[in-house]
């Protein structure tokens, strides 16, 4: 797309450059070589001698200093080069008699070798040295007299001046047109490059206006209209705003973007990108557009899919939880009468059938707890699950779930003792959440740690905090499981140690403690033993009576246990 306002060139037209190295050294070396011809075709041919042939000669060490420029260039050098063209200036002047001399004209060179040398500085410095060498010969000539009267020798002096001067202002129109052409091109190669890129690039004016284009425009951003019209009048009306807010945005400094519906087809979607082009110049913005269909279409799928996966998790969620309830009024009944059965309330039943009665009644209480956790875990999901707050003292909770599991430690041989302080520990927290958390860590400890092993749990308050630790010399966890426990269903170890359990206890354990501002952290060690330790902010710092009508609910936001 070619542009209607093309950028800037930024070229200098000052300075050295490096193409015209040998021209620049030419002129300095064919005006060496007309000086010293000069000085002494004009002692052989017409006997000159004296300072007059000094000063014609002096006059050729500028043009030989010239040539080192073709090895060594810069600006610094080229200004000590017209020091050097001054210098000799101010010497021919003296030498001949001043500006009533023969080489009068040779106090003008310094002007042209500033032309030459290119650029405002050295032509400013030439004329400071033509006026120097004007006054140098006025002092001369006033002081000393006027110098010999050699007509041929001042119009030969005076004519090579004026070649020198005219091959100089050839010279320097000739770094002109180098320094444009090389603009120029970099200017064609940076509209070529962005003209072959796949978006559209825009130069935009702060109120949006289009200055110019480059590259190919997006499908339904035709660019012809976005000089006539400008680019917010191409925008589907209510992405105007956010466009405004881009442009406005990049005014500032900062980079603006935006994803917008062109107005010629609202299915599709153009992502902009625009920023503050600073060119020294008149206030730009450089904007880039990309056809962002594919993405926003990839996007909005998401989108979809992600409420669709939370609906059916809700979904889930609920199905649980009234599951878990419909399913616990038959088990609680399984569970009463088989309890009937094994204690022979009704009479004595043979003991096969009580043996009966009583598998059937640890099956049915373990299918009971695992119905709870579920209940627990899908309450926690679909955020209804209220804490109720009250006052007690934590050890008494720890003491109850160490009692529960007292008894699976004593038939495995596992030694079960409990660090508590001596001091009452007052929290205001949930009371069966706290015993579940207890309750679900002790069990999870007794069940991997095998005969002859230990479980110990402490509790002691750290601030306005308890901590919990719950430690055995157990299988331990490979690292690899220990980043997902925690999450519902999910179990370390082989085949052996996940039939022991259904995954569930640590992720409620996770979610309890969330649910009172808490954490939970794991620290094992494969073969060794794991520690599991909880933080709960729910300490009380002086124990007081609780208030009347019993627990406080206090409904609070819910995370999940994952």
């Amino acid at each position: 797309m070619t542009a209607d306002h093309p950028l800037p060139a930024t070229a200098s037209d000052a300075g050295p450059e490096a193409g015209d190295r040998p021209a620049l050294a030419a002129w300095h070396a064919g005006w060496a070589v007309a000086a010293a011809l000069l000085a002494l075709g004009g002692r052989w041919i017409g006997g000159l001698d004296g300072p007059v042939f000094y000063g014609v000669l002096v006059m050729a060490a500028p043009g030989l200093a010239g040539l080192t420029l073709l090895h060594r260039d810069g600006e610094g050098r080229r200004l000590a080069v017209l020091a050097l063209w001054g210098l000799a200036a101010v010497v021919g002047a003296v030498l001949s008699g001043g500006l009533a001399g023969p080489l009068a004209g040779f106090a003008f060179l310094p002007l042209a070798a500033g032309i030459a040398l290119g650029g405002p500085r050295p032509v400013q410095a030439g004329a400071a040295a033509v006026g120097v060498a004007t006054l140098a010969g006025l002092l001369s000539g006033w002081l000393l007299g006027p110098g010999d009267h050699l007509p041929v020798l001042a119009a030969i002096s005076a004519a090579l001046t004026a070649a020198a001067a005219a091959l100089a202002v050839r010279l320097s129109w000739r770094q002109r047109e180098m320094r444009l052409a090389a603009a120029e091109s970099e200017v064609r190669r940076v509209e070529t490059l962005l003209a072959a890129q796949p978006g559209l690039t825009l130069v935009l004016d702060p109120a949006g206006r289009v200055l110019a284009a480059y590259g190919a425009p997006p499908p339904a951003l035709p660019v012809d209209p976005l000089f006539e019209h400008g680019l917010v009048a191409a925008i589907h009306a209510p992405d105007r705003p956010r466009l405004l807010a881009a442009l406005g945005r990049a005014g500032g400094g900062h980079e603006g973007s935006a994803m917008l519906a062109p107005r010629l087809a609202l299915d599709r979607r153009i992502q902009l990108i625009v920023r503050r082009l600073d060119d020294g110049a008149e206030p730009r913005l450089i904007a880039q557009a990309f056809d962002a269909t594919a993405q926003y279409a990839r996007e909005l799928g998401l989108e979809v899919a992600r409420a669709e996966a939370e609906a059916r998790e809700v979904g889930k969620s609920r199905f649980l939880a009234t599951m878990s309830h419909e399913l616990r009024t038959p088990l609680n009944a399984v569970l009463g009468f088989s309890d009937i059965m094994r204690q022979r309330l009704f009479g004595p039943v043979p003991d096969r059938y009580a043996d009966y009665a009583e598998s059937i009644h640890e099956a049915g209480g373990h299918l009971l707890d695992l119905i709870n956790d579920l209940l627990d875990v899908s309450k926690i999901e679909a955020e209804r699950y209220t804490l109720s707050r009250e006052r007690f003292d934590a050890r008494e909770v720890v003491s109850a779930a160490m009692a529960l599991v007292r008894v699976n430690a004593d038939d495995k041989g596992v030694a079960l003792s409990g660090l508590l302080p001596s001091e009452p520990v007052d929290v205001l927290a949930d009371r069966r959440a706290l015993k579940q958390i207890a309750l679900n860590l002790l069990s999870n400890a007794v069940k991997f740690t095998p005969a002859g092993g230990g479980v110990t749990v402490s509790l002691e308050t750290r601030g306005d905090g308890i901590e919990i630790v719950v430690a055995d010399t157990g299988v331990g966890i490979a690292v690899e499981d220990l980043q997902r426990l925690g999450r519902p269903f999910e179990q370390a170890g082989g085949p052996e140690q996940r039939r022991q359990g259904t995954g569930l206890g640590l992720s409620l354990v996770r979610a309890f403690a969330e649910l009172h501002g808490g954490a939970m952290s794991i620290e094992s060690t494969l073969g060794e033993g794991t520690a599991v330790t909880v933080r709960l902010p729910v300490a009380v710092a002086a124990r007081s009576p609780a208030p009347e009508g019993g627990a406080e609910i206090i409904p609070l936001p819910v995370a999940n246990g994952g």
